[in-house]
């Protein structure tokens, strides 16, 4: 059994999945010396291991440098220096372009980003509902998924034999996969959630829903981002916390719109949890993408609630489950100019309330904008990155619909 485990553990599984897939390292790139030291172009390196230790002291101790404003340093095995070029060589070479765009597509819909696009659209396109709940849902999943993977601190797939596409993640540990994680909850949480409002044919969405959570936990592994073992624990967990918590969907979703301590409860809860992440001896971005997940859903619960209260929920019209309005080209265009005017809304949202709390915090500490040290540090990311996603999550669930309906771009079955 355990030998069966380490098989599903090992970075060489990984590999082979993705040599079949056409993904496979440049041989004049990069190999193995009998002495396990890693060898670039005829200059010696250092073991994957090594790099991983050097890249956690190099951020312990500020000396790393960022490639973005909420990453990770780059990784060292995520290019190929050749001497005397300018622009290095990527690693790797793609000889199926069809997997490879299938499965970096793939990828994205497990980024938080998608899910920030996807969950509003939800909400501004089909019923405030539905988006309530998989908010709700895929808050849970994602924090206990990003604590367990800073409590076990098991390691991603090592490069060599791993080709790995992503860099920005490098530095946080691998078990369990909150992408495998993510893409499981909100896939069937939405399948079980639409058929109690819409009428829709089940088996078709059960298929989309499986396929859909198929192609990102297959991503993982051809991104080399995780092991099949940490794939599999994800969508295992994420089984396991949906229906011990299934049961209870329709009770949380009365107390989180009815009861009187809801909207106090919505935002200590989350921000206490964030100040509460467990603490590790490197920067990782597991605590910072954890804040936004969880402000983005606390930012959601005072809006429904305060929806509730002011009596315009924009949910769907019943009684249910509804039939949709047939797709047409009038409705695409009304999405569309939803979708469009929805996202605006919240990147303007997000980038003025950033500039905002994050000079204000910088003076309160002391610190300097420009600093990513200082931006790194819990006592000002966690609050600039909550205060933000807090109001993005306002922002949607109560401006944005009133807005629409200001425009006259709000309808098609939904109600007023």
């Amino acid at each position: 059994m355990w030998g069966f485990i380490s098989y599903l553990n090992s970075p060489e599984l990984v590999a082979s999945f993705q040599r079949c897939c056409g993904l496979v390292p440049r041989e004049t790139c990069s190999y193995v010396s009998q002495n396990g030291v890693v060898q670039l172009n005829g200059s010696v390196k250092d073991s994957p291991v090594t790099i991983h230790q050097r890249k956690a002291e190099q951020v312990a101790n500020g000396t790393s440098r960022a490639h973005d404003s909420n990453s990770n340093y780059k990784s060292a095995s995520s290019q190929c220096e050749t001497k005397g070029d300018e622009h290095p060589r990527p690693h790797y070479e793609v000889k199926n372009w069809l997997f490879y765009l299938l499965f970096v597509t793939s990828a994205t819909l497990g980024h938080e980003v998608f899910y920030i696009t996807f969950l509003p659209s939800i909400h501004w396109n089909l019923d405030p509902f539905l988006c309530r709940r998989l908010v709700n849902v895929w808050a849970v999943v994602m924090y206990i998924g990003q604590v367990m993977k800073d409590i076990l601190k098991l390691p991603r797939p090592s490069s060599p034999p791993v080709v790995k596409l992503e860099t920005r993640v490098d530095a946080e540990y691998g078990m369990p996969s909150t992408h495998a994680m993510a893409a499981t909850a909100i896939s069937f949480t939405l399948l079980l959630s639409a058929q109690e409002r819409v009428k829709f044919p089940f088996e078709l969405g059960l298929i989309v829903a499986v396929v859909l959570s198929t192609l990102v936990c297959l991503s993982r592994l051809y991104t080399g981002m995780h092991s099949a073992l940490d794939v599999i624990c994800g969508v295992v967990i994420s089984a396991v916390i949906m229906a011990v918590s299934y049961p209870y969907w329709g009770t949380i979703d009365y107390l989180q719109l009815h009861n009187p301590l809801a909207p106090v409860v919505g935002v200590v809860l989350p921000l206490f949890l964030c100040y509460k992440y467990p603490e590790l001896d490197h920067y990782s971005t597991t605590r910072g993408d954890t804040t936004i997940i969880l402000a983005c859903c606390s930012g959601c619960a005072v809006g429904y609630w305060v929806n509730e209260r002011l009596g315009l929920t924009f949910d769907l019209a019943g009684p249910f489950p509804a039939t949709l309005p047939p797709l047409t080209l009038a409705a695409l265009g009304l999405g569309m100019a939803r979708f469009v005017v929805g996202l605006g809304m919240l990147v303007l949202t997000r980038q003025t309330v950033r500039w905002v709390s994050l000079r204000v915090l910088c003076r309160i500490y002391g610190a300097s904008v420009s600093d990513i040290d200082a931006r790194r540090r819990k006592e000002i990311e966690v609050p600039y990155k909550f205060s933000t996603y807090v109001a993005i999550g306002l922002v949607n669930s109560i401006l944005v619909n009133r807005v629409f309906v200001m425009m006259g771009i709000w309808g098609l079955g939904n109600s007023v």
